[in-house]
């Protein structure tokens, strides 16, 4: 599904190369979960934007499905972003104007689907994550851990094949915050997703089928 082949990303800052990621290989098969630990400022959000296509590398390849992002145009690349691979950040980046159905359906709508598909496919995403009583409640009046089922919901509307998600559950406690992680592995089971979640959280990684820690920008 994903494949990085000798990543470098480097930062420029007051003159100087920051020195970010070095020399990452990694692999992450279709249905397969991964979580990416290391300490704060270790690179695991940079590097989910690379497998994102969020952001370029400095030096090597970011293949998804053998296709290499690095060399599609920016159109594809949109494309690709919005059909098929969602995001789940730390901070939920939610509409707060908009209620939860109609920030979940948002990426349909950017994708030009009809409105009346769009809201049908959002409400049975939302009674996935166990929000159909809330669908129409603002951002406001929903707790932190309904936010981030809504932002869940919105990552997956337009049935990506890969999930990113980074610091999911950072801005929770900890009892919700394993309740979305729990989450997350049963939608990606559900789902057939692959996924890819940067946590601090060593529990919350030992839950993922496969395990990796960034330091000093390599590897371990």
């Amino acid at each position: 599904m994903l494949k990085l082949e000798n990543i470098y990303k480097s930062f420029k800052h007051n003159g100087n190369t920051i020195d970010v990621l070095k020399d990452i290989h990694i692999s992450v098969a279709t249905g397969e979960s991964l979580a990416v630990t290391g300490v704060s400022g270790a690179g695991k959000s940079t590097l989910l934007y690379l497998m994102g296509a969020l952001e370029a590398p400095t030096k090597g390849i970011v293949r998804f499905q053998d296709r290499d992002i690095t060399e599609m145009e920016e159109a594809e690349v949109c494309r690709l972003r919005n059909h098929e691979i969602g995001f789940v950040f730390q901070f939920h980046h939610l509409l707060p104007e908009f209620n939860a159905l109609e920030n979940t359906m948002m990426p349909a709508l950017i994708a030009r689907m009809n409105k009346e598909k769009a809201k049908r496919s959002a409400v049975e995403i939302l009674m996935k994550v166990g929000l159909e009583t809330r669908l129409n409640h603002r951002v406001g009046e929903l707790s932190g851990g309904e936010q981030q089922r809504v932002a869940i919901a919105r990552a997956i509307i337009m049935k990506p094949k890969l999930l990113l998600a980074d610091e999911p559950t950072g801005n929770l406690d900890s009892i919700t915050g394993e309740g979305i992680i729990d989450l997350l592995l049963h939608l990606q089971r559900q789902e057939g997703l692959s996924m890819v979640i940067a946590t601090h959280n060593e529990q919350f990684a030992e839950k993922m089928s496969q395990r990796m820690q960034i330091v000093d920008g390599r590897i371990r």
